[in-house]
């Protein structure tokens, strides 16, 4: 078994103060495979100190320094995306190949576009041509307390230590205590890249106890927080006190809108395979199909055959198969949230309640999708993260726009039709921070965010940088001098 039990705290491994060890549990087996420990205010404080030493000197170095220590961290990411992939497979249940390919590789390419980003931003500007001595400056922050989730786990962690470090700030990072070994992995990475002491420091805890002290921390300027909408107001709510910048990446009810004009097989294909990808726990898959009802039984019928050939297989192996899903507690609210479904009279197409065929343990889910979904059933409501789909019939496209609006979440939609002037027309009146027309993909730099309860500020490209960046206006600056 792995023992991962010490913390990352001013450029050295350290013991926790307090012991207190908790076992990681593979999700394919429900098997220990690794101890890792959870930390306390204590730890906290430690960490606190050493960014808050480290950013005297890091918020001041040159753009050159900071964009040259990125492409040691590149470089060093790159070489061990191997065993990135395992960690991740191992802890949170992606397929291998998906774990290499998209989850691993998602990270390198967040630090490759943030390079970027360092390199062309323009940290001071004139107000405007008229008023050059009004100087705008950017500058870091500050400290930044970061709470990464489990399911998409790098893809989260470079979205926010790379950015904070672009700017300036100094760091302290709390991983999921579900998936904290790939975060582990990419502190020995960090290590590797040789930042200055302090810079980047890592903690792993649970969030009643690390997260909480790291949101009341007075020394904290700014948290960022990926996961639960419920868990999110909770660090909004510590970080109250002391006023802090919250940034928040929360949960999501994307509406997948196909018209009846859409490529139908591709349309629906598309749609089912992206709900279920990662085993449906990504906070933008789209889990409504709002189907226009000229092709909605036709769309229901694509929907079934296209699930029945998604397979469900041992992380481990190779292929396209999906894996389980993170934990106990995952698998146990997603089996409830399907029988909820029956209960409330949706017509149960493929999937529904138990594991699939061939497995008797593990957290496998049988791939399910629901058609006949009224708006207000609970499984149209509330976040699933599963392979869930809730297939709903409309029939105009203001219709259409209010059942896709209808939702407390706004952090993706999806639109499919080939008129492009309606596509275009009904993606500006969705009120969602993300929309994806006829299977468009997104590039990284691209802000990534939402709308309502699914969260705060933007994270990718220049937004991301922005937003660990206070703006100072200072007048009567005078460009002659140096």
């Amino acid at each position: 078994m792995l023992c991962k039990t010490d913390f990352f705290i001013d450029g050295k491994w350290v013991a926790p103060e307090k012991p207190l060890e908790l076992e990681v549990i593979n999700p394919a087996d429900e098997q220990a495979f690794a101890v890792i420990s959870l930390g306390s205010s204590a730890d906290v404080d430690k960490a606190v100190a050493a960014a808050r030493k480290a950013f005297a000197s890091w918020s001041v170095s040159p753009r050159e320094e900071r964009i040259a220590a990125l492409e040691r961290l590149l470089a060093a990411y790159k070489a061990r995306l191997g065993d990135m992939a395992k960690a991740i497979s191992q802890e949170m249940g992606a397929p291998i190949s998906m774990a290499l390919n998209s989850q691993a590789e998602s990270g390198a390419g967040h630090i490759r576009a943030f390079i970027e980003t360092l390199r062309n931003y323009q940290f001071e500007a004139p107000l405007n041509a008229d008023n050059p001595q009004e100087r705008i400056v950017h500058e870091p922050i500050g400290v930044c307390g970061l709470i990464t989730p489990w399911n998409w786990p790098m893809n989260q962690v470079t979205l926010k230590v790379v950015p904070a470090l672009a700017a300036g700030c100094t760091v302290v990072l709390k991983p999921s205590e579900i998936a904290p070994l790939s975060s582990i992995v990419f502190t020995e990475i960090m290590e590797e890249a040789n930042f200055p002491p302090g810079v980047f420091n890592m903690v792993n805890g649970d969030g009643p106890t690390v997260g909480e002290a790291m949101s009341n921390h007075p020394d904290i300027d700014m948290m960022s927080f990926t996961g639960s909408t419920r868990a999110g107001t909770a660090v909004a709510r510590a970080s109250a006190a002391t006023v802090k910048r919250v940034a928040l990446e929360l949960g999501g009810k994307s509406p997948n809108i196909v018209f009846a004009d859409a490529d139908l097989e591709k349309a629906i294909a598309h749609g089912v395979r992206l709900c279920f990808n990662n085993t449906g726990q990504s906070c933008n898959a789209p889990t409504r199909m709002l189907v226009e009802r000229p092709v909605y039984e036709r769309a229901v019928g694509i929907a079934a055959e296209v699930a029945a050939t998604v397979k469900v297989g041992d992380p481990a192996q190779e292929g396209k198969h999906i894996g389980p899903l993170s934990s106990d507690v995952q698998f146990k609210k997603v089996q409830a949230m399907i029988e909820e479904g029956i209960e409330q009279g949706a017509r149960l197409v493929t999937g529904g309640l138990g594991r699939p065929e061939g497995f008797n343990r593990g957290y496998f889910v049988r791939p399910t999708i629901f058609a006949d979904v009224d708006n207000d059933m609970t499984i149209a409501r509330e976040e699933i993260f599963g392979p869930v789909l809730a297939m709903i019939p409309f029939d105009t496209e203001e219709e259409v726009v209010a059942v896709a609006n209808d939702t407390p979440y706004g952090l993706a939609a999806y639109v499919q039709t080939q008129d492009k002037a309606k596509a275009q027309r009904v993606a500006r009146k969705l009120r969602a921070g993300m929309v994806l027309l006829n299977g468009a993909s997104r590039p990284y730099g691209s802000p990534f965010g939402g709308y309502k309860q699914s969260g705060l500020g933007r994270e990718g490209g220049k937004w991301g940088l922005e937003d660990f960046l206070e703006v100072k206006a200072i007048s009567g600056w005078d460009e002659a001098v140096e």
